[in-house]
C-alpha cells in the first residue's frame, strides 16, 4: 500500500477501525522497482514513453531557491529565496497536494517525501528538484527584478503559502498560487494582550523586530537558524496552532532554570500585521546548539565505535534529573520526550527542548496516555461516522470536561496547556507516563539507535535502527532490567502487524508481492479494533476504581523518577 495522507486514517491511526473499505481497491501490490508500477501496461501510460517522464531534474546553473526540508507528510516544503541579501523568516513554504495521479506520484517520488524530512536526503528526491525548477520559472516570469520580488516577499502576511496547482511533469505548466495567511495574523496576539493574560509583572525577554532576523536555514516546520547582528540563534515560530507557541513561551519564561533544560527565550520577535496597527508576537529566539540532536548523534557515534558507556550514563542521569526538576520545582509535565527533542551542548551535555506540550506520536507514549489519545482521535476525526465519534466525545467529556474549549484555535491561557490525555491524568499518573517514555529513550541511548522503531511510518532517519524496542543487543543487563521496569504495561505496536518497507506499507505476515492494499487496511482495522477495546476496558476500570477511591495512580507499578535516578547513579558508580 502506498504511503499517502490517506494511509494515516486508513491504517496508521486508530481511526482505521472505523473506516469503510473502498470498493475496487483490491489488487496485487507489485514491488516498488517494477517499471510500470500501478500504471498499466499500455504505451500511453508506460514510463518508457518519453512524454511520461520528467525532461530534466538538473538544478539551474544559478538556482534562485533552495529546499531545506519537508513536513506535512510530504505536502509541505520549506523553501528559501537565495537571491535576497537578507532573508526574513517569512515561512512562505511550498504546498503540494497529496492527491496526484499515479504517474506523477511515481515520477516525483512523493511516497519517499512522505517520510523524508531532512535536507540532505530530501534534496536528492525528484520533488525537491522539481520545486526549485518551478520556482525559478515563476520568479523570473512574474517579477521584473529582485526589488519587486523583495517588496512582494516582505509584504505578505507571515506564514503565507506558495501552492502548486495543476501539478505536471512539465514545470512550465505548473501554476504557483499565493495563499495569503490573513487567518494566522488574526490569531497572533500583541504583547499587550499576553501581558494582560499573564500579568503585568510577567518576565518578558527583550523585544526585537521581525526584520532584524536573517534566515540561514530552515531546520524544522517551526524552527529556523537565523542571524542577528552576526550571531546565530534559533528562531521558534508556528505557522499554524499559534496557541502552542504562546503556551511554550509562557512555560519557558516561568519554569525554574536547570542546566539540562533550554534557557528562557533570549528575544521576543514581533511583526507589524498587514491590517490595522497590531504588532503581533510571531515567535522567540533561543540558543543554537550546533552539535545536533541525540537522534542523529547516537547512531553516528556507534557507527564509529565512539559511543562511550560514560557518556551514555551521563546523558541518562542528566535527562532524569531534568525531568525530576520539572516535576518538583516547576510543577509541570513533559509529554514530548523523544530523541528529536534532546540536543547536545558544546560540552556534550544534554539540553531538553520543545515545551509546546503537544505530546509524542500516536503509539510512542505510555499505554495509559495512548488509551485517552485513541479516544481523542476518534472523537474528533471528521471521517469517522457521527454515531461513533459522538460515543467517544462523551467519553472525552468525562475525562476532560472542557475539551471543546481547549480544542479551539484561539489562545486562552489554560494553566496546563492543551494536551488532553495528559490533562486527564493526575500528577502521579503523569510521572509514571514520563518514566515510560524515559525507559524508551534509555533503550535508544544504550542501544545507540535513532529511535525505538526500525522503520517508523512517520519519518525515516539517515541512520535507521537495526532493531526494534524492546529487543536488546548492546544494553548492559542491569540497564535492561531498569528499562523493563520503566516500560511496564507496554503493548504491541502496529509494527508487529504492518511495517514501512522503503516507501510502502506492507504486512509482516506475507511477501510484499503477494498482498493487497485492502488486506493491509483490513489488518490495520483488526489491530486497532482490539487496541481500542483494551483502551476502553482500561479507562472503564480506572473510572470505576477512582469513584470508589481504590485506584492506584501508578497502575503498572513503574519506578518513580527518583528511583530511576538512584539506579542509574548506582550503576555509574559501579562502572567507574
Amino acid at each position: 500500500m502506498e504511503l499517502s495522507t490517506r494511509a494515516i486514517g486508513e491504517v496508521v491511526h486508530p481511526t482505521a477501525a472505523f473506516y469503510q473499505s473502498l470498493v475496487g481497491t483490491r489488487g496485487i501490490l507489485e514491488p516498488p522497482n517494477t517499471v510500470n508500477h500501478a500504471l498499466g501496461s499500455s504505451w500511453e501510460t508506460s514510463l518508457l514513453n518519453p512524454k511520461n517522464r520528467i525532461d530534466s531534474l538538473d538544478l539551474p546553473q544559478d538556482p534562485l531557491w533552495r529546499v531545506d526540508g519537508c513536513a506535512g507528510l510530504g505536502t509541505q516544503y520549506y523553501v528559501l529565496p537565495l537571491f535576497l541579501q537578507r532573508i526574513p523568516p517569512m515561512r512562505m513554504d511550498v504546498f503540494v497536494s497529496d492527491f496526484q495521479p499515479p504517474l506523477i506520484r511515481e515520477q516525483l517520488e512523493l511516497d519517499k517525501a512522505f517520510h523524508t524530512k531532512d535536507s540532505a536526503r530530501l534534496s536528492r528526491l525528484a520533488i525537491a528538484r522539481h520545486i526549485v525548477r518551478i520556482l525559478q520559472i515563476w520568479t523570473t516570469t512574474d517579477f521584473p527584478d529582485r526589488e519587486s520580488f523583495e517588496t512582494f516577499y516582505t509584504g505578505v502576511p507571515f506564514g503565507s503559502r506558495l501552492v502548486l496547482e495543476d501539478m505536471s511533469l512539465d514545470t512550465r505548466h505548473v501554476r504557483v498560487k499565493v495563499g495569503l495567511n490573513h487567518n494566522l495574523e488574526h490569531k497572533l496576539l500583541p504583547l499587550s494582550r499576553l501581558s494582560y493574560l499573564w500579568g503585568s509583572g510577567f518576565p518578558f525577554p527583550p523585544v526585537i523586530d521581525f526584520f532584524e532576523l536573517h534566515v540561514v536555514r530552515v531546520l524544522h516546520d517551526s524552527v529556523c537558524l537565523v542571524q542577528i547582528d552576526g550571531q546565530l540563534y534559533i528562531f521558534k515560530a508556528l505557522t499554524s496552532g499559534a496557541k502552542y507557541l504562546y503556551h511554550e513561551l509562557k512555560t519557558l519564561c516561568t519554569i525554574e532554570p536547570h542546566a539540562n533544560i533550554i534557557t528562557r527565550p533570549l528575544h521576543i520577535v514581533t511583526k507589524k500585521c498587514n491590517f490595522g496597527t497590531k504588532r503581533a508576537v510571531t515567535g522567540f529566539t533561543t540558543f543554537f546548539h550546533s552539535k545536533g540532536t541525540l537522534r542523529d548523534v547516537l547512531p553516528l557515534l556507534r557507527a564509529h565505535d565512539q559511543l562511550r558507556r560514560a557518556d551514555q550514563l551521563k546523558w541518562s542521569i542528566q535527562l532524569t534529573k531534568a525531568l525530576e526538576h520539572l516535576k518538583t520545582c516547576s510543577k509541570t509535565y513533559y509529554p514530548d520526550l523523544r530523541l528529536d527533542n534532546i540536543v547536545l551542548s558544546e560540552n556534550s551535555d544534554i539540553v531538553m527542548v520543545d515545551f509546546e506540550q503537544r505530546g509524542v506520536w500516536c503509539e510512542f507514549a505510555a499505554p495509559e496516555v495512548n488509551a485517552i489519545e485513541y479516544v481523542h482521535l476518534i472523537a474528533t476525526d471528521e471521517n469517522v461516522p457521527e454515531s461513533v465519534s459522538e460515543k467517544y466525545r462523551m467519553m472525552l467529556r468525562e475525562l476532560v470536561p472542557a475539551f471543546e474549549t481547549l480544542e479551539d484555535e484561539r489562545y486562552t491561557n489554560p494553566e496546563y496547556g492543551f494536551n488532553l490525555p495528559w490533562i486527564a491524568l493526575s500528577s502521579v499518573e503523569q510521572e509514571a507516563a514520563e518514566v515510560y517514555m524515559l525507559g524508551r529513550v534509555l533503550w535508544c541511548i544504550f542501544e545507540g539507535v535513532s529511535g525505538p522503531q526500525k522503520a517508523a511510518v512517520w519519518q525515516s532517519y539517515r541512520w535507521e535502527p537495526d532493531l526494534e524496542f524492546p529487543e536488546y543487543k548492546r544494553t548492559p543487563p542491569v540497564m535492561r532490567t531498569l528499562i523493563d521496569k520503566c516500560t511496564r504495561g507496554r503493548r504491541r505496536t502496529l509494527s508487529s502487524v504492518i511495517i514501512r518497507q522503503h516507501s510502502r506499507l506492507i504486512l509482516t505476515s506475507k511477501a510484499a508481492n503477494e498482498q493487497t492494499a485492502e488486506e493491509v487496511k483490513e489488518a490495520a482495522k483488526r489491530f486497532w479494533f482490539a487496541e481500542i477495546e483494551e483502551a476502553e476496558k482500561y479507562l472503564e476500570l480506572r473510572d470505576s476504581l477512582r469513584r470508589k477511591g481504590e485506584w492506584n495512580d501508578n497502575y503498572y507499578e513503574r519506578p518513580t523518577l527518583m528511583q530511576v535516578l538512584e539506579e542509574l547513579e548506582a550503576f555509574q558508580n559501579e562502572a567507574s
